[in-house]
């Protein structure tokens, strides 16, 4: 059972300091060297556990985008298959609720997964893509139930908007983390407003904007 802890502390150390480095400096920038130094591991627990720079960044992504995709889902599975369309609103809820909740739940962790989220959106296409690919069901879902609700839209059209709604979660997101009230932690009331105006905001620019 010792062994066990011990193989779970050192996996989840690497993917903690790895995290951060991504964040910081970026795929290009950040090099196992740098990850087992900061980690205090050595180069075969990295390879034990992850293999290659590109598999631990697959990893980070992972451990983000499942826990993520979780809790969206299972608030979009309210609506799926329901006879009438549900409200763009909702749709939103489902989406931007999730992920500004856990972040914003996660404390000074929370400021660095956000960071790591925004900085996976301005990594070149192939990294870029590597990180798409964990949140591809998650938005499959979301730009079907997005065509239920509006029809008038193509899949195009609402795959662009996606991408912008996408992007407002992780600018979002780093405005929540760069504020001291989520080292202490934001009320749940505020975050809940947060995400009500946010919602508003974003629904009506689906609506409307052409």
């Amino acid at each position: 059972m010792k062994n066990t802890v011990t193989t779970i502390d050192t996996k989840e150390q690497i993917l903690n300091v790895a995290e951060r480095l991504f964040a910081e400096k970026g795929f290009a920038g950040t090099s196992l060297r740098n990850v087992i130094r900061e980690a205090g591991v050595n180069i075969a627990a990295v390879h034990y556990h992850f293999g290659s720079k590109e598999e631990l960044f697959i990893a980070v992504v992972q451990r983000t985008a499942q826990q993520i995709v979780a809790s969206q889902l299972e608030e979009l599975a309210k609506y799926e298959n329901l006879e009438e369309p549900p409200s763009l609103e909702n749709i939103l809820e489902a989406f931007y609720g999730p992920p500004l909740r856990i972040i914003t739940q996660m404390g000074e962790a929370g400021m660095v997964r956000a960071q790591f989220m925004g900085r996976c959106r301005a990594e070149p296409l192939p990294i870029q893509q590597l990180a798409d690919k964990e949140f591809y069901e998650s938005q499959r879902r979301f730009l079907d139930i997005l065509q239920r609700a509006l029809p008038d839209q193509t899949r195009t059209e609402l795959t662009w908007k996606l991408d912008l709604a996408i992007a407002i979660i992780i600018r979002t997101a780093n405005q929540l983390g760069q504020s001291d009230k989520v080292i202490t932690g934001n009320s749940s009331e505020e975050i809940e407003i947060a995400i009500s105006r946010l919602v508003k905001f974003v629904a009506q620019g689906m609506k409307n904007f052409d």
